[in-house]
């Protein structure tokens, strides 16, 4: 399998970011900096069409990836968390009432905290204690009112799944305004922009993109006009001071993450060579040998569905009487397992589950771990339960 991690480690915190990436990303960002370098859409130099060469394939793969049918309707931006705030910020108003899930990030839930005390009416429809959401409980928290419903794909904390086609139907036939939040499921599982009635799609490089940190973008529906989150430099139109308001400029002002954007075209272009399919079994059969080996240790809890069938490969969980970081720094420096331990930005979620108090140690495998890191990481987990 192409890609091993060059240092001693056994990496399981791909749910923060995939690592490593694939050695085409490596040399897609390298070729861009070493034989390229222009500024793309400014000026007319072989450098500057070169730039935006490398900006319209990366923008054409990802069109495909979400059957979004016009490529100019995705716009670039520094990460999922930018995406969000560009979508929330840019279309709520006082008096518009939105729809979340108890299960949602901080991406979601501090700019919606922030608006709250700006006018913006609230409501998080409960999730159950694993996570799982009814998706007619979205339908009986809509008001006359209500101008946009925001969703997470898969929780970041349990790998939960939401049943984003039935609520983006819900919001279809009410006329609502449907945003997913796609920063723990994109190049995981299946996106379809038109199938599950998406109107705005957030989503980061970074993670199952394969790409480099500092890359992420949106795709909004071309019927909705949206406010830009800044103003600036686009290339187009400058003689005016007028932002202009097509898309992609109206959100893309200063000069884009370039070598970034190579490096993301070229993780998106080994999502398909390699199979979304492919990826994805491969990660939820590391997942349920997590999930099986965890439930024979004991002193174990697990928080979320611990069902392969429900969830991503993300796998939250804590051992009786240790503490979530400690457990995580001695997985970390007696073993060299990389995990991640504590709130995970996602407060709401841990409520949700029960963990806010006590927070949790996450494991998250990817595509370039091994049954053999798996059992590696069981066997330093058992170890440690007999030594607490």
């Amino acid at each position: 399998m192409e890609g091993e991690c060059p240092v001693s480690v056994i990496y399981l915190d791909n749910a923060a970011t995939t690592y490593p990436k694939p050695e085409s990303v490596y040399l897609a960002m390298d070729n861009f900096n070493r034989y390229m370098g222009g500024n793309p859409g400014r000026g007319s130099s072989q450098q500057s069409l070169q730039a935006g060469s490398v900006i319209l394939e990366a923008r054409e793969a990802l069109t495909r990836l979400f059957n979004i049918k016009e490529c100019l309707d995705i716009a670039f931006t520094t990460n999922v968390t930018e995406s969000l705030n560009i979508g929330l910020k840019g279309l709520l108003h006082p008096g518009d009432h939105i729809i979340t899930t108890s299960m949602e990030h901080n991406a979601v839930a501090r700019p919606l905290f922030a608006l709250s005390k700006q006018g913006i009416e609230w409501t998080q429809v409960d999730c159950a204690a694993d996570g799982s959401l009814d998706p007619e409980d979205i339908r009986r928290a809509i008001k006359p009112n209500t101008r946009m419903i925001c969703t997470l794909h898969a929780s970041n904390l349990t790998g939960t799944i939401m049943p984003i086609r039935e609520i983006g139907s819900i919001a279809r036939s009410a006329g609502i305004i449907y945003m997913l939040d796609s920063a723990q499921s994109a190049g995981v599982l299946p996106i379809d922009v038109q199938a599950d009635y998406i109107d705005i799609l957030a989503f980061t490089g970074h993670k199952g993109l394969f790409g480099p940190q500092g890359t992420g973008g949106i795709y909004i529906d071309p019927g909705i006009k949206i406010k830009p989150f800044k103003e600036g430099g686009t290339g187009s139109f400058s003689e005016y001071l007028e932002q202009p308001g097509f898309m992609p400029d109206v959100l893309e002002s200063g000069t884009l993450n370039t070598p970034g954007i190579a490096g993301l075209g070229a993780g998106v272009a080994f999502i398909n060579e390699q199979g979304m399919d492919n990826i994805y079994q491969h990660e939820q059969k590391l997942l349920t040998q997590l999930i099986d080996g965890l439930q024979q240790i004991k002193g174990i809890k697990l928080y979320g569905p611990a069902d392969p069938r429900r969830q991503t490969a993300v796998l939250s969980f804590n051992i009786e009487g240790m503490e979530c970081g400690e457990l995580s720094s001695r997985l970390d420096y007696e073993f060299g397992i990389i995990t991640r331990s504590g709130i995970h930005c996602a407060p709401l979620a841990h409520q949700t589950v029960g963990s806010f108090v006590s927070g949790s140690c996450r494991l998250s495998p990817g595509y370039f771990n091994t049954s053999e890191d798996i059992v590696t990481t069981l066997q330093a987990i058992e170890k440690l339960t007999r030594q607490k």
